[in-house]
């Protein structure tokens, strides 16, 4: 699905929502583009269960809310201003806190806070001026803050790009359901950390896979392919029936694909079959995967970037 395509069906399926919340009269064509500041869309009713993804656009200064890989809701932002600039890459919500009060600005107040790192990163509502303006946080309309934090839960992936692009849906990258007969020792420790956001990071010049748990490794061990590994994907697991694995698009900083997986994507990839089972029984909507043609001690895009932001003491 291209970008026009799913901005128009959000478009027009806001259009005809019902909810109250909405802030800007109903329109058949460029509604999300002429948001002003402080102005969002809201219809969660077009997808009322189901993982929720975010991401945030620092070019065009909007989030976009997903569930089950439907954009339910689109809002202005406010990031990070000149020397505060708001970190790009893939997160996870670590904290939730509707009343929280910054130990570290002045006591200042960061209403229906969600926390995505802890050195002091977070979406909570504020004021929007219409331009890049906070200490790297992202400011949410305080409306659509409140509205956004009743639908999340801990773990839920949040992702951060400069790009103008938001994700589509994919077909499951065939590395995660193509076992084969790669031998080698894999480490499988699933108590190390028995709940919490599952990532799954895959290093094509490592030739490795590492299974995190809450942050914690819970598994490790060698995968094989039938090609290189190009260029750094990521991926958070919409859903999986009977055809399979059904994964989201995450855009990456200085990735320019929005539409079918390239042959890189599809690369195949060989786990032993135990190895594969244990990783796909841990595996739930939400699941985020990550390949990387770089080693797992820099993995990366070339640009600055969190790949997996992990909890910390």
């Amino acid at each position: 699905m291209t970008t026009r395509r799913l901005t128009c069906r959000l478009a027009l399926a806001l259009t005809f929502a019902t909810t109250a919340s909405a802030q800007v009269p109903p329109s058949t064509d460029g509604q999300i583009e002429r948001l002003k500041p402080g102005e969002y869309l809201w219809a969660p009713e077009i997808a009322p269960a189901g993982p929720v993804t975010v991401i945030v656009s620092l070019a065009t200064q909007k989030a976009y809310a997903y569930r089950n890989g439907v954009p339910i809701g689109v809002s202005t932002v406010s990031t990070g201003s000149d020397g505060h600039a708001t970190p790009t890459g893939v997160f996870t919500v670590l904290q939730k806190d509707a009343d929280h009060v910054s130990n570290v600005y002045k006591d200042a107040a960061m209403p229906f806070m969600q926390r995505l790192t802890w050195g002091g990163i977070a979406m909570h509502a504020g004021n929007l001026p219409g331009y890049p303006a906070s200490h790297g946080c992202i400011r949410l309309p305080p409306a659509f803050a409140k509205l956004l934090f009743g639908i999340t839960r801990l773990g839920i992936t949040v992702v951060i790009t400069q790009d103008a692009r938001v994700p589509v849906v994919a077909v499951a990258p065939r590395i995660l359901t193509s076992a084969g007969s790669a031998g080698g020792d894999f480490a499988w420790n699933p108590a190390l950390s028995p709940t919490g956001p599952v990532s799954i990071v895959i290093s094509g010049r490592d030739r490795r896979v590492v299974v995190l748990r809450n942050g914690i490794e819970i598994g490790s061990g060698a995968i094989t392919f039938d090609a290189r590994i190009e260029r750094t994907s990521a991926f958070t697991l919409q859903s999986v029936d009977m055809g399979g694995e059904h994964w989201l698009r995450l855009p990456l900083p200085g990735d320019p694909r929005t539409g079918e997986l390239t042959a890189a994507d599809r690369a195949k990839g060989h786990l032993p079959e135990s190895f594969r089972t244990a990783i796909a029984s841990v595996m739930a909507p939400g699941t985020t995967l990550l390949v990387t043609r770089e080693t797992l001690a820099s993995a990366g895009t070339g640009t600055p970037v969190t790949i997996i932001e992990a909890v910390g003491q």
